[in-house]
């Protein structure tokens, strides 16, 4: 479990993240969700230690994060997985070579047959077991994805955290990409945070949603609670998006929610 409380950051006097207080639950789907320029990616960045909140404590586990000891910090940092938006692989690398670098840089007790070995499962894992010889150049966006992932699988991270995972995607591989992430946070109990403005995420794997809206946190629940949520800068935002305005309708018609809306869109009803 993270937990963030009244961390406020600004630039230049100007502030990102005015008093954002949330948790996010371990064995969790957990989206920070909002349009361009709410503070989302700021927010990310204080958690994982890219940048220092100006006020405030986050804690991982019990453990607080904030104005530790650099080896405390360090530590937390090596249980720490990261999928970054544009995948980030490196192009002179294979895609074994790239799922073997953080093992590199944080498990140096590893052995080289050790590290062949986890990157293999890794890769395995997603779906890319044949793929380990090839170059960035040479597979897909959703597979540089899928690779992304493995990466930051492979020093078994406790905390994953995605940077808009479906960015550049088509809408069938990114219900893909969040099926997998969704698979490996409650199959290794992970704690995953991942930041989002797809409405398309929400309805797939939202089980613990935090909206952020001008550096505030302005409501938090689950998938099924937010076709329903009384927060009208929430209201605006989910329904900009066709797809929800579709579950508004199921909704009211049936009477059922989003899970009545979910079976309707995956039987082709919408």
């Amino acid at each position: 479990m993270i937990e963030v409380s009244n961390v406020q950051k600004a630039f230049d006097g100007n502030p990102v993240l005015k008093g954002v207080t949330c948790t996010f639950e371990t064995g969790k789907c957990n989206l920070v969700l909002g349009g361009s320029g709410t503070g989302k990616s700021v927010l990310l960045q204080c958690i994982v230690g890219l940048m220092k909140p100006d006020i405030g404590s986050i804690t991982f586990d019990g453990t607080v994060y904030t104005n530790n000891k650099i080896d405390i910090r360090q530590e937390i940092r090596r249980k720490i997985g990261m999928l970054f938006q544009g995948s980030a692989l490196f192009d002179s690398m294979t895609v074994a070579q790239n799922v073997e670098f953080p093992l590199q840089m944080l498990t140096p007790e590893m052995t080289p047959a050790e590290r062949r070995d986890r990157v293999e499962f890794c890769l395995k894992r997603v779906g890319l077991e044949s793929a380990g010889n090839k170059m960035p150049s040479e597979i897909s966006g959703g597979m540089k994805k899928r690779v992304g992932i493995a990466r930051a699988i492979a020093p078994n991270c406790t905390y994953l955290f995605c940077d808009e995972p479906n960015s550049g995607l088509d809408p069938a591989t990114s219900i893909k990409i969040d099926e997998l992430i969704h698979e490996i946070t409650h199959e290794y109990n992970i704690t995953t945070v991942i930041i989002t403005h797809d409405m398309n995420s929400v309805v797939e794997i939202g089980e613990h949603i935090i909206f952020l809206h001008k550096g505030m946190k302005l409501w938090d629940g689950t998938k099924d609670e937010i076709l329903t949520a009384q927060v009208p800068e929430l209201q605006e935002f989910i329904f900009s998006s066709s797809l929800v305005r579709a579950a508004k309708r199921v909704d009211e018609e049936n009477e059922g929610g989003l899970a009545a809306f979910q079976e309707s869109y995956e039987g082709g009803g919408i």
